[in-house]
């Protein structure tokens, strides 16, 4: 693989992980679009890791007080703000690595992989976004988020395992179905992606490391850093737009980007 190549495939999936727009429908598209071959396993691999590095910085004063509460959580108490929020985040995770494994064992997750699924998904999914953003009401905030909306939220994630969805959006879209401010639905959207990121990380990992090599463990340190200071800024710059900014401008990308894949696959 070309430092050029590498390069961009860390800088898609680290701008493209956190903004509504799908990640792992950029990543699929991108060997179609430079006419290379796919970055593999232990790449994939290497740029979620700098994003999760991304989230978990620019959210670390959260990270750090449901670390704190995970060991009460543990023991069955969520009667902190910290063992509360490792709680929820442990029980949205849950619907996505359950669906997520089956989807993988039946071999559909790979069978989904294709330009013609994420045009649909990414003009469908755009346009369900548009709506909730535009008509959800705002009334909750990230202190209102209870059981019964981890619960929703991580059946809404799991939707993000088709291809060219978008795990943020689908989540995000989720939050503003829900009530949620646009703010504190996307932080809370960001925060389930910690956990969310681990299980995939953690999944992967275990099938490409016994392949690693010096070679491929170079790669992979570049593709993280370079994802890592992406993620971070696009995350920065996303989170500052929103108080004035709807996704709209989003919306619109995922549907020119949709309709021009559909263009492309039934032509």
């Amino acid at each position: 693989m070309s430092l050029f190549y590498l390069l961009v495939v860390a800088i898609v999936q680290g701008i493209t992980e956190f903004l509504p727009v799908s990640s792992s429908g950029h990543l699929i598209l991108l060997p179609f679009v430079m006419g290379a071959q796919d970055q593999g396993q232990a790449i994939d691999v290497a740029v979620h890791i700098g994003t999760l590095g991304a989230v978990i910085l620019y959210f670390w004063r959260d990270v750090r007080i449901g670390l704190a509460g995970t060991p009460r959580m543990l023991t069955g108490k969520t009667d902190t703000p910290g063992s509360k929020l490792a709680f929820l985040l442990l029980v949205a995770t849950i619907p996505v690595i359950v669906i997520g494994l089956i989807l993988k064992v039946t071999g559909l997750s790979d069978a989904m992989r294709s330009p013609t699924v994420i045009g649909w998904t990414m003009l469908i999914f755009g346009l369900v976004l548009y709506w909730f953003d535009q008509k959800g009401p705002e009334t909750k905030t990230e202190a209102d988020w209870s059981l019964k909306d981890a619960v929703k939220l991580g059946l809404w994630q799991a939707i993000a395992l088709i291809p060219g969805t978008s795990r943020s959006g689908i989540t995000i879209t989720g939050a503003r179905a829900m009530g949620y401010t646009r703010q504190d639905g996307t932080k809370i959207a960001m925060l389930m992606s910690i956990p969310t990121i681990m299980a995939s990380g953690i999944l992967l990992g275990a099938e490409v490391i016994s392949e690693a090599n010096w070679a491929m463990l170079k790669d992979a340190a570049i593709g993280a850093v370079f994802a890592f200071v992406a993620a971070l800024l696009a995350l920065i710059l996303m989170m500052r737009l929103l108080k004035s900014v709807s996704f709209t401008p989003y919306v619109i990308y995922r549907v020119l980007l949709g309709l021009a894949l559909l263009a492309i696959s039934y032509s």
